[in-house]
């Protein structure tokens, strides 16, 4: 790989599965309190989340990293808070991966919404009955029977991720070693005469893991196809 991928190309694949996993290391507990949440709960402003988490989805994903700019930039009364930390994400790798987690994560959430959704709720109530806290019952009862849902999205939220382009661009720019991806570096090398076997080789690794993580979603989505069949 190092021998067919010139030194450039090579940081944005690495660079991009950096940002792609820790944004879906760090979406994973957030995505699944969400998921049970509107999965189980009912109260007034359940609708509500259910479109503020779905909404990066439908916003042009340019509007998207604009927003992340506008809350999170150093100049933002947040931005600033947290730099004054040392926590810094725009024009830095982890502003990447915050924009890549914030528009992969509606797909985490469906995923697993689903799956909990297909748990049947007598199950977790029979725990209760047994003296079982929600806490134990979710970890004992819900969680095993979820996990190829939470896998399945974690997938899908991987491959969104390691895509992400418009919001990323938007809101940690394009800087060679720190901030460009595979979609970002494919973007430059069109811009450059010459730049097209970069552009294919950059696209033929995407397309690779695009389709790893669609096949092994599809797999994962059969097995709890079959397990929800076996109730």
């Amino acid at each position: 790989m190092n021998g067919w991928l010139g030194p450039e190309e090579w940081d944005a694949v690495r660079l991009s599965l950096r940002v792609a996993g820790w944004a879906v290391a760090a979406s994973i507990g957030p995505g699944v309190f969400v998921a049970y949440v509107l999965a189980r709960w009912r109260f007034p402003g359940r609708q509500v989340l259910n479109v503020v988490v779905h909404l990066p989805l439908v916003l042009p994903p340019v509007a998207t990293g604009y927003l992340l700019l506008l809350t999170f930039g150093v100049q933002a009364p947040l931005g600033g808070l947290l730099s004054q930390f040392g926590i810094v994400f725009a024009f830095r790798w982890t502003g990447a991966a915050l924009a890549a987690a914030v528009m992969a994560f509606p797909f985490l959430v469906r995923s697993i919404r689903l799956s909990i959704e297909a748990v049947d709720p007598k199950l977790e109530q029979a725990a209760s009955t047994l003296g079982a806290s929600k806490p134990w019952v979710f970890l004992t009862v819900t969680l095993p029977m979820i996990l190829p849902g939470i896998l399945a999205g974690a997938v899908m939220a991987f491959a969104k991720a390691m895509g992400e382009f418009g919001a990323t661009i938007t809101f940690v720019a394009n800087i060679p070693g720190e901030t460009r991806t595979v979609p970002s570096a494919i973007h430059t090398f069109l811009q450059i005469p010459g730049g097209e076997g970069a552009v294919f080789k950059l696209i033929f690794i995407a397309v690779l893991i695009a389709t790893f993580a669609l096949v092994l979603s599809e797999y994962l989505a059969r097995k709890i196809a079959r397990k929800v069949g076996q109730k």
